[in-house]
C-alpha cells in the first residue's frame, strides 16, 4: 500500500484490502510498516498520532480481523508513548481471529543513515528503540516479529529462529535507493541463514511529497527462493506456505546447530 499522512484514508484502504483477501480465502494478512501514517512533518505527527489505547486504526482492525476470521500482522503503527520518553513507538501487532492482540513488537534498530546526497534519515530522533525480541506461536506457524531496518542485523533473526520461529515477518517502508541495492538480497539471506519463510509486506510509491518507498513486497522460501514479488503497484498478493519446507531446509543445511566458538580479532 501507499500510506499517506491521513490515518482515516489509510484505514479505509487497509480495511478494504483485508476484507477482499479474506473473501478470497486468505487465513493470514500482512500489512506494511507504519500503515497508519507516513509524514515528515513533526507538527502534523504531534497532532495526528495517539497512544496505543486511543488508536482508532488498531481498534478498527482488531474488529475487522474478528469479523472476517483471519490472523493479521499489522506491520506497524506510529504511536505516541505513555512513558517518560517523548519519542514515538514503531510497534508491530499480531492479531488473532478473535480480534485479540496476541503479540506486539517495538522496532529495535533505528534507521540513522545518509543513503544519498539528497536522502537522509535520523529515525532515532523521532522514535525510541525497542529492546525485546518477540516470537509468537499461532496455528499458522511460529512467528518471529521484526520491522524494516532490523533486516540488516542477522543475529536478531538467528535468535528468533533458535527460539522456534518458522516464519519471519519483515513489514517495511524501504528507501528506493537501498531497496534497489539490497532489499531482495537481504530478505533471501535471512531466509537462507535461518531456514525460515520470510514475509515482507512493503510500502510503495510516493507516500508524501518528499518521501517515497521502494515497494516489492516479497515472500521468500526457507531455501531462499522468491515465492512472490508484488512489484511497485498497490494491492494484494497471495502465496501459499508449506511449513514442511522449514524442516527440510534445516535438515539439508543445519547451520542453526553449527555455531562455533572462536577468538579474535
Amino acid at each position: 500500500m501507499t500510506s499517506g499522512s491521513d490515518p482515516d484514508v489509510n484505514l479505509a484502504a487497509l480495511s478494504s484490502y483485508i476484507r477482499e483477501a479474506a473473501e478470497q480465502g486468505a487465513d493470514f494478512v500482512l500489512t506494511p510498516e507504519v500503515s497508519n501514517c507516513i509524514t515528515t512533518d513533526v507538527a502534523q505527527r504531534e497532532i495526528t498520532l495517539v497512544t496505543q489505547s486511543d488508536d482508532q486504526m488498531l481498534a478498527a482492525l482488531q474488529d475487522t480481523a474478528h469479523d472476517v476470521g483471519i490472523w493479521l500482522s499489522l506491520g506497524s503503527l506510529s504511536l505516541k508513548s505513555d512513558t517518560a520518553d517523548p519519542r514515538l513507538l514503531n510497534r508491530s501487532f499480531l492479531i488473532s481471529p478473535d480480534g485479540m492482540i496476541e503479540a506486539h513488537y517495538d522496532k529495535i534498530h533505528m534507521f540513522d543513515a545518509k543513503v544519498s546526497e539528497t536522502e537522509a534519515y535520523r529515525e532515532s530522533r523521532a522514535y525510541q528503540p525497542g529492546a525485546r525480541a518477540v516470537v509468537s506461536e499461532t496455528p499458522i506457524g511460529t512467528m518471529g516479529l521484526t520491522i524494516c531496518y532490523d533486516l540488516r542485523f542477522p543475529h536478531l533473526y538467528r535468535k528468533l529462529a533458535r527460539a522456534g520461529a518458522e516464519i519471519l515477518l519483515v513489514p517495511s517502508a524501504f528507501s528506493p535507493v537501498t531497496g534497489v541495492a539490497h532489499w531482495e538480497s537481504l530478505l533471501r539471506a535471512r531466509a537462507i541463514e535461518t531456514g525460515c519463510f520470510v514475509l515482507a509486506a512493503a510500502q510503495t510509491g510516493q507516500n508524501t511529497p518528499n518521501r517515497a518507498t521502494y515497494g516489492h513486497s516479497m515472500a521468500i522460501s526457507p531455501w531462499g527462493e522468491v515465492l512472490c514479488d508484488a512489484g511497485i503497484g498497490t494491492g494484494i498478493t497471495y502465496v501459499d506456505l508449506d511449513l514442511s519446507k522449514v524442516a527440510k531446509a534445516r535438515q539439508r543445511i543445519p547451520s542453526l546447530l553449527s555455531d562455533a566458538d572462536f577468538e579474535g580479532p
